[in-house]
């Protein structure tokens, strides 16, 4: 078997010709890994929780930290080395644009306006007035950030242990970590409005996987950033970019803003935006809140079901969700409210239980136990998950499938190995079949 080198320009290429299909079908694989991942056992699959130990952190200069992932399914075994960086806490004064797909668009968030009545305005025109817009912005050299992508590389071996494929790990990444938050996303009754915090690799695939998933009822993408220049580069990629023609233009409804803390209206928008979203994605390695709790703690903010995923941050002094967002989703429902509130669990659902206890920042500043998290592979499995929820008073699958649907849902990752090989080994075999990649014989 020749080995198959994929570099981050491969994957990229590769994963930006997937079709609806092909990301469905990536995401059912990777959804049954990690079913078998929470439910099975030795004798059962190679991807149980006992094949897949813990990583190992090594502390690395300039605060970076490289990580060992080291993980196994059932035909592959395999390894993600990957050295990230934190993101910088400098924070500036600022700006905000919003533009919309149509062919004419008013920004309703500034005074800056895009329509014209007599022209049609195209992306090539809303972007030179974004640059207009920007020019008052803080010199590049004060506002850029750490590089927050990992860098690093995913080897996979077969069961046997003769390698068959290295690939680059940073487009892999992002790509598997948006694929399994997608999983509760794509059950959601209501995705008409996203907010989506950060503009690195991360926001840039879940914006996408949203769209390729249910474009057609996204009606609204709000990306809000620290730093106004990496956004406006994120929106530059969406529409000038070729691969985005598509998605961009599959709905004439869909429109795009973008909030920094650079703009003087910031905490109202962030209010706003926090408040109308059906799914929040935060994809940000912040050392801090992103928001106030009480944006979906008090009762306006209660009254609207949402999704919340929370992927960014992966080290326990790390934190996107301020803690009593989780305290609340897991507290006791006694179901004598005075005002409608929407529905929860009782959990705050995880890639993996013993990971998230011992990494997640948002876990143990919560102070959150075992009992009140539940892996995302037991939830696929409907039935079987709602057998759990009969036993802590919940109405079982009915309810089970309604709260996962229409109701406030926390989702907390700090990513698996096992994510990088199920994911890995699929597209290597895609590559294979389309000619991506470079093959070396006889190795």
């Amino acid at each position: 078997m020749p080995l198959t080198v994929l570099s981050d320009s491969d994957i990229h290429s590769l994963l930006f010709s997937l079709s609806r299909d092909d990301v469905a079908s990536l995401q059912e694989n990777l959804a049954e890994a990690l079913h078998e991942y929470s439910t099975g056992t030795q004798e059962t699959t190679g991807c149980c929780s006992t094949f897949q130990p813990q990583r190992i952190s090594i502390p690395a200069t300039n605060n970076q930290t490289t990580l060992f992932m080291p993980a196994s399914t059932s035909t592959s075994r395999g390894m993600k080395i990957a050295t990230l960086a934190t993101a910088s806490e400098s924070t500036r004064a600022g700006s905000l644009l919003s533009i919309k797909s149509t062919p004419s668009t008013t920004s309703s968030a500034s005074s800056y306006s895009t329509s014209n009545s007599n022209t049609p305005v195209t992306p090539e025109s809303q972007l030179s007035n974004l640059s207009l817009a920007t020019s008052n912005a803080p010199d590049p050299s004060v506002t850029s950030s750490q590089y927050t992508s990992p860098i690093g590389s995913l080897t996979l071996l077969t069961a046997s242990g003769k390698p068959y494929s290295f690939l680059a790990a940073s487009e892999l990444t992002a790509f598997r970590t948006a694929l399994a938050a997608m999983m509760i996303f794509n059950r959601r009754t209501n995705v008409h409005t996203i907010a989506v915090f950060g503009a690195g690799a991360q926001a840039l695939w879940h914006i996408r996987l949203a769209l390729i998933l249910r474009g057609h009822d996204i009606h609204h993408v709000h990306i809000i950033n620290r730093n106004f220049e990496r956004a406006r580069q994120l929106m530059t990629t969406i529409y000038t970019s070729k691969e985005w023609d598509g998605l961009r233009n599959a709905n004439d409804k869909l429109d795009f803003s973008i909030v920094s803390n650079e703009y003087g209206e910031y905490n109202r928008l962030l209010k706003e935006h926090v408040r109308k979203a059906d799914a929040i994605f935060c994809c940000t390695p912040s050392t801090a809140p992103l928001f106030p709790a009480e944006h979906l703690t008090n009762t306006e903010g209660r009254k609207k079901g949402r999704y919340v995923s929370a992927i960014g941050s992966y080290r326990h002094h790390m934190i996107e969700l301020h803690p009593e967002i989780l305290r609340q989703a897991v507290a006791p429902d006694h179901k004598h409210h005075h005002h409608r509130h929407a529905e929860k669990s009782g959990v705050v659902v995880v890639d993996s239980l013993e990971a998230c206890m011992k990494e997640a920042g948002e876990v143990k500043q919560a102070g959150l136990t075992p009992e009140q998290l539940v892996e995302i592979g037991e939830l696929l499995m409907v039935k079987k998950a709602s057998l759990r929820d009969i036993e802590m008073g919940g109405e079982g699958e009915v309810g089970l499938k309604r709260w996962l649907q229409a109701g406030n849902v926390i989702y907390k990752s700090v990513g698996l190995g096992l994510m990088d090989i199920c994911v890995g080994e699929d597209l290597v075999m895609l590559a294979r079949e389309r000619g991506f990649g470079t093959s070396v014989e006889g190795f």
